[in-house]
């Protein structure tokens, strides 16, 4: 009994122990992200303590209400730690629910914490945030159906040409007309045509302008639009500018150009994608700007309560990251981006071919596909359909002359962001958590369809040539 006693105390001890230990990780959590990652026990034991603040989870609790976080499945149940009641209030996505303070602590934390990474990634001065459960596309929207309010005169949207379709879409389901600017070629990169902006507005009138509708983040020959001259324009003629920041938030100069936008003009609202640059499951969005009061502007036109799960998903990340952790990530894929570059480049010259010149594109790259294009027409979609049964994702064979119609708008060139773009082209991204295998498989996959195309090739010219000299020999013999 006195071994069994003695044992007993020992267990309590270090029960005690490792309880103030995570105790201690708890309280020095005050909305911002920790240094260093925090271990999957103690993210799972902070879950469960803000669970228990909920009423669905309380012992006694008696609801006869229509919604009180009742979940038949246990499964259900647990895949969302029991937080059960979303965050928000009918008509507040940002606001406190009094019966789930738990899920609303989580709401304000997880905001808090994106916050904080927003600011370690570059821009610095951004004074608020929040996590929204709809993708960049649907977010825009509620950017652009907030501001409707402050200028209910505007009809158009100044866009920069970017060919992604839910950029498009965004403006036209708020009930806007996208006035698109068409790119300039320099070198080989699309640049924004600033005088073309500045001329439209003139055309349209400012009054007339809801925003001027700008991207950061992009395929190449695309790169991120002129922000700080667009933002030194919004703020000359009072019109507000809303920046689709896709997947910036990975990229230090994406993130710069923000910084550096809000600093010498006028930058509203910016959005990023959660999956995108936290690796996270899709379905999910930041807000955030520079007034606090217009970002609750627009957290209020959000109707009803919402998804917790995103925001969960985001701050489990996070936490489990620490900012070291993220900024290593960050410098990884900026390492990658370099060895992506060179490596396809030497891959483009072996293939007479060339990695397309465009500095200004953090992100992504292009190689041109010019010869491969002139051999056959149906060749560029073809090595399209050929890397991704080889199972390479997320590579885009993009042919000259596409022609696409969006919403009753056409676009010509589509998916090229230009009209004419001079050759069809590949693209490949080094985006976060990318990994040199990634890249070293993909290169070893796309010089070998490019050897089939070329051996493919040969054939057919010799066929040809054999063909050609025996209907010469019949009209000799003729």
């Amino acid at each position: 009994m006195f071994q069994f006693l003695r044992i007993l105390s020992h267990v309590i001890y270090y029960i005690q122990l490792d309880c103030d230990t995570t105790l201690q990780k708890l309280t020095r959590f005050i909305g911002k992200c920790p240094e260093d990652g925090w271990d999957e026990s103690t993210i799972e034991l902070f879950l469960h303590e803000l669970a228990i603040m909920d009423s669905n989870n309380f012992l006694g609790n008696c609801g006869v209400g229509e919604r009180e976080g009742r979940v038949v499945s246990g499964l259900v149940a647990r895949r969302h730690y029991r937080l059960i009641h979303g965050i928000g209030r009918s008509g507040d996505i940002s606001a406190v629910q009094p019966k789930a303070a738990g899920s609303s602590l989580l709401n304000k934390l997880t905001n808090s914490v994106v916050l904080d990474v927003i600011k370690l990634a570059g821009v610095r001065t951004v004074a608020s945030c929040f996590v929204v459960p709809m993708a960049t596309g649907m977010s825009l929207t509620l950017c652009f159906l907030t501001l409707r309010h402050k200028r209910p005169k505007a009809k158009y949207i100044i866009w920069p040409r970017i060919d992604q379709k839910s950029c498009f879409k965004s403006m036209i389901t708020a009930g806007f007309e996208p006035v698109v600017i068409e790119n300039v070629l320099e070198g080989d990169e699309l640049r924004t045509d600033l005088e073309a902006v500045e001329a439209k507005i003139k055309v349209l009138g400012a009054e007339n302008i809801l925003c001027v509708h700008s991207t950061t983040s992009c395929f190449a020959p695309r790169v991120p639009d002129r922000l700080e001259e667009l933002a030194v324009i919004c703020a000359n003629y009072d019109i507000p500018h809303i920046v689709n920041n896709a997947y910036g938030v990975q990229s230090s100069k994406c993130m710069h150009l923000i910084q550096q936008g809000a600093r010498v003009g006028r930058i509203d609202a910016f959005v990023q994608s959660l999956d995108k640059n936290f690796m996270v499951p899709v379905g999910g969005a930041i807000i955030a700007g520079f007034s606090e009061s217009f970002i609750q502007e627009i957290s209020k036109m959000y109707p009803g309560r919402a998804s917790a799960s995103p925001s969960l998903d985001v701050l489990i990340t996070l936490l489990s990251l620490g900012t070291s952790g993220y900024k290593k990530l960050l410098k990884e894929r900026k390492e990658m981006f370099s060895y992506l570059s060179s490596e396809l480049k030497k891959l483009a010259d072996n293939h007479n071919e060339r990695l397309l010149d465009t500095p200004h594109n953090p992100i992504s790259l292009a190689m041109s596909l010019k010869n491969l294009d002139e051999t056959n027409d149906a060749a560029v979609t073809q090595l399209g359909s050929m890397l991704f049964t080889r199972q390479v994702s997320g590579a885009r064979v993009v042919p000259c002359g596409s022609v696409q119609t969006v919403n009753n708008y056409t676009f010509k060139g589509f998916m090229s962001h230009a009209n004419d773009y001079p050759c069809a082209y590949l693209n490949a991204a080094s985006a976060i958590g990318i990994k040199k295998q990634d890249v070293d498989v993909f290169l070893k996959r796309l010089d070998k369809c490019l050897k089939t195309f070329r051996k493919e090739a040969k054939q057919e010219k010799s066929i040809n040539e054999i063909s050609d000299a025996n209907t010469a020999t019949e009209q000799l013999e003729d």
